[in-house]
């Protein structure tokens, strides 16, 4: 299940989305925000940073099973 923020991030830049026809959003990253843009950067710079730190212990040989965790 997502964190409470996420979901509710989600909720309103999906609702966002079909209501704006896709046009109209404030940012693009991961998706397209139509909320709280400052809040939505700050999970994009957690997404990467977290994508980096996965793919670099991949790249030096973690197994899968290593780093695939529960939340």
């Amino acid at each position: 299940m997502a964190h409470p923020i996420l979901q509710k991030m989600c909720h309103f830049d999906v609702k966002g989305f079909i209501d704006h026809r896709a046009n109209g959003f404030k940012c693009a990253g991961l998706w397209k925000v139509y909320g709280d843009e400052a809040k939505a950067q700050a999970l994009f710079a957690k997404f990467k940073k977290c994508t980096e730190i996965y793919c670099a212990l991949w790249q030096t040989g973690s197994k899968l099973e290593q780093l695939a965790v529960a939340v």
